[in-house]
């Protein structure tokens, strides 16, 4: 072993991925321990680091190569020894001058004074932080100082940002591409407007409002404010996912749907005061859009929007079909509320979309418009691959029988559908057609019934939903 050249010793330790084996490779001689320590850049520490300091400082002795690190504490309790503070992360900054990413996960003992260790990783990319309570804004602002080439920020759960200088100042630096903000309940969207020059290299924004929390309080402030006078301009932007945010005219977030050129994924859950000419806007500008979810709030009650809530209409499809033809995945989810929504798309709209555009995956949850004639229409969508159905109540046998003719068609899931049987999917049986069915929570299906009807079959009878 002692006399294999060091390429060929690389080239090993190359093909090895799984941890567990790299560990035991590394005790067969001091050479292989050496020579993996030196080459392992990545790493991922939690509960079972004990003592913590101790065993932190050893591994980051001995990694001092590291690029990327986890940090996961989900599932502690204190019987499980002590969570790695501060002190942790002053190590990592001293040992590991490469670092790259770092993510902190359910992390209780570091504060701002841990971050600020971290200014000191001249190298670092990449910053995630999910449920780390004790930091501020302080912490965040003196990362983004010493650490200007951040590009990735994830904040989720940090409940004590709130000041949004360190936002300005991301934004006059230029890196950011990935910006991710959920349930931070000092960072409002319409804080966003900071980044200033910052927008037009950004290329994912993930922003998600704590819907317990923002509606009564940020929902009202937000009612009472003017639209920022700002020109921002989304050159690069290609995923943005909006959730339970305010995006009425004048208000939140209402500025973006127009202006992102790039764009070819977009997710809007639960957002409030989307209207029509938000999607002509956004049909108008984003020609690359690949990828569509909606998932459709209700009104709110005794709400002082001037329009509805969300006011989209069957043109709202017909201006997608026609201004966006890259169109491959549609998502429209229908609240699971008692009432439906005041403003909702026809049938026929939804199906001149799917004829229209190179749907290859359709996912309808709660679509109360959708019966057997519209599955009949839906087996002449020739690209059409997954279809997903949950809670579309509308739909028999019958129905089912048309969609297995789709040319296409690969994979189906039902869930929670009331009304198909054995019977809808016994044509299947056998016929090799499906590589993928997915049954879960539909009573009147069986194990037994659906056996042959795909290559591979996923069936699970959960009906708690029912009552």
């Amino acid at each position: 072993m002692e006399n294999l050249p060091e390429s060929l010793l690389l080239d090993i330790l190359k093909r090895i991925d799984r941890t567990a084996d790299r560990n035991s490779l590394s005790l067969v001689c001091k050479r292989l321990h050496r020579v993996e320590g030196e080459q392992r850049d990545f790493l991922r520490v939690g509960c079972r680091l004990h003592p913590a300091i101790e065993a932190f400082t050893a591994l980051c002795s001995r990694f001092s190569n590291l690029l990327k690190l986890e940090i996961v504490y989900s599932g502690w309790k204190s019987s499980l020894g002590k969570q790695l503070g501060n002190e942790g992360l002053q190590v990592l900054s001293s040992n590991c001058p490469s670092l790259e990413e770092l993510s902190l996960n359910f992390c209780s003992f570091i504060d701002d004074t841990g971050l600020r260790y971290l200014s000191s990783c001249r190298k670092l990319l990449s910053l995630k932080l999910n449920f780390v309570p004790a930091i501020s804004s302080i912490g965040i602002l003196s990362v983004i100082l010493g650490c200007k080439n951040i590009s990735t920020l994830h904040l989720i759960r940090c409940m004590k940002v709130s000041s949004t200088e360190w936002l300005e100042f991301l934004g006059k630096l230029g890196n950011l591409r990935e910006l991710s903000i959920k349930n931070c309940r000092g960072i409002r969207e319409d804080d966003l407007i900071k980044l200033g020059p910052g927008w037009r290299k950004l290329r994912r924004l993930d922003f998600a409002v704590d819907a317990y929390y923002g509606y009564p309080k940020v929902h009202d402030h937000l009612l009472l404010s003017e639209c920022h006078k700002e020109v921002v301009y989304c050159d690069e932007l290609k995923e943005l996912s909006l959730t339970n945010c305010i995006v009425a005219p004048g208000h939140g977030l209402s500025f973006i749907l127009g202006r992102c050129d790039a764009l070819e994924k977009l997710l809007l859950d639960m957002c409030l005061g989307v209207t029509h000419s938000d999607i002509v806007a956004l049909s108008r500008k984003s020609s690359n859009l690949r990828s569509l979810a909606m998932h459709l709030p209700l009104e709110f009650p005794g709400n002082r929007f001037e329009n509805s809530l969300w006011e989209l209409q069957d043109d709202s499809l017909r201006a997608l079909a026609a201004g966006c033809p890259m169109l491959n995945t549609l998502e429209l989810s229908y609240s699971d509320w008692d009432f439906p929504p005041t403003s909702c798309f026809t049938q026929d709209a939804v199906i001149a979309l799917i004829h229209s555009c190179p749907i290859r995956v359709l996912n309808l949850h709660g679509a109360g418009f959708l019966n057997d004639i519209g599955m009949k229409a839906l087996c002449a969508a020739q690209c059409l691959q997954l279809l997903e159905l949950t809670k579309c109540q509308k739909i028999s046998d019958e129905g089912l029988e048309h969609i297995i003719k789709s040319p296409s068609l690969k994979t189906i899931k039902l869930c929670k559908c009331l009304g198909v049987t054995d019977t809808g999917l016994k044509p299947l049986v056998n016929s090799h057609k499906l590589d993928l069915l997915i049954v879960e929570g539909c009573p009147q299906i069986s194990e037994e019934g659906i056996k042959g009807a795909a290559r591979s079959i996923s069936y699970k009878q959960d009906l708690s939903w029912l009552y």
